[in-house]
Parts: structure tokens; sequence; C-alpha cells
């Protein structure tokens, strides 16, 4: 009860055009989408697992070194729908929103990145939305990272439901610089001068980040190989 309270007051401060009981309404109806999203996540997390598993049988050796599970929080979702000039409703989170749930997998060698999308979007029950390869093509301040959008069903008592799940594979060097880029720059009001040089700075630590993810992937498959 204090938890369903609490997100009621948070939607009351977000849209204050509506009347309590349409917040009322909209809360119950986005409470059930986001546990269907949640379903979702799961269902992804546990098709990595078993990937994961099977992988170490044969090869004798985990390609996946952590996963990472997240909900968007009321206040994220209504962030970005403000930017993109969309209302705050059930069909808005729906329909335009495709990483209100997400997975990130995070692989030892950045070719096991590649082989365990291809594994997942192969599977005949996941449905590839979108694609975004910052690996081959990194972002401007270095970041880098396999973005896959996904569809897949979820089984309820009575029907059966698609939903999106955004799926994030980097390996351990793209994670560890990806957290320490957002916990120094993230929502920080940086002079011009601090932000361009940081920024020269953290995309030469990406190049470093890079080279060693080479550096490792060539001695595995040397060791591989004999």
């Amino acid at each position: 009860m204090e938890e369903k309270q609490s997100e009621l007051q948070k939607l009351r401060a977000i849209i204050s055009t509506k009347t309590p009981e349409e917040i009322s309404e909209f809360a119950d109806r986005a409470k059930i989408l986001m546990t269907y999203y949640r379903c979702a996540m799961l269902e992804i997390e546990t098709k990595f697992k078993v990937l994961d598993e099977q992988f170490s049988l044969s090869h004798e050796r985990n390609p996946i070194d952590s996963i990472k599970t997240r909900l968007k929080s009321i206040e994220s979702i209504h962030e970005k729908l403000e930017r993109r000039g969309l209302p705050m409703s059930v069909n808005s989170l729906e329909n335009e929103l495709n990483d209100i749930a997400g997975i990130r997998v995070i692989c030892s060698f950045k070719d096991d990145i590649y082989m365990l999308a291809d594994c997942l979007t192969n599977q005949d029950d996941v449905k590839l939305i979108a694609k975004k390869d910052y690996i081959k093509n990194p972002k401007p301040n270095g970041y880098r990272s396999l973005h896959l959008i996904v569809e897949i069903p979820i089984f309820l008592y009575n029907e059966k439901k698609f939903v999106k799940v955004e799926v994030q594979l980097r390996t351990i060097a793209m994670e560890l610089w990806a957290n320490l880029e957002h916990r120094m720059r993230y929502k920080k009001n940086l002079d011009e001068n601090i932000h361009s040089k940081t920024a020269d700075e953290l995309q030469s630590c990406a190049e470093i980040s890079a080279l060693l993810d080479e550096k490792m992937q060539n001695i595995r498959n040397i060791i591989e190989v004999n």
C-alpha cells in the first residue's frame, strides 16, 4: 500500500493536469504494463543464462561475465517522453518507448558479443526490431556497445503479449569505461573548457580500452588454437 501511494504521489507531481481518478487509473494500467516488461526482461535473462550454460558445457568456458537488468523509473520515463514531445500515457509507454525494460550482458571477449547476439536473435520466438553497433561504429565520445531492441512473447494465464526489451552487450573493458564516464560526467554542468579537455581524455581512454579488448582476444585465440 505504501509503495502504491508513493507511485501515486510521483504521478500527481508529473501529471498535474489530470484528475486524481485519472491518475489512479493510469497508475493501475501502468503497473500492469510494467509487470509485463519485468516478465519479458526475465525471459531474456533466462535465455542468456541457458546459452552461457550450454557454451560452458561445449567449450569449457563461460562467455558471459555478468548480467544486469533494469526497469526505467516513472521519472525517467516522463523525462524521455517530455523530451520527445509525447504525452504521459499508457499508449506512449507501450508504443513509443523501446527501452523501458533493459538487460545488459557483460562478456569476456568481443567475439562473444556477436556470437551471443546471433544466438539470441536466431531463436524463433525472438524478433529483432532494431540493431545499433557502437562497437564497429563508436559514439563520438568513445562509447562502445552493441544495442538490440527485441520483441518476445510472454504467456499470461489468459493471453499472450508481445513485449519489447532493450539488450546491450559489451565487454568487461567497455563496461568499466562506460561506468566511470557516467559517474564523472552524468548531469554535471561542466565548464566548456573542462568539458572539451575531459572529452579528449575519455576518448583516449576508450581507445586504450578497445586496444585491450583486441589484445585479450588475440591471446585467447592463440591459446584456443594450440
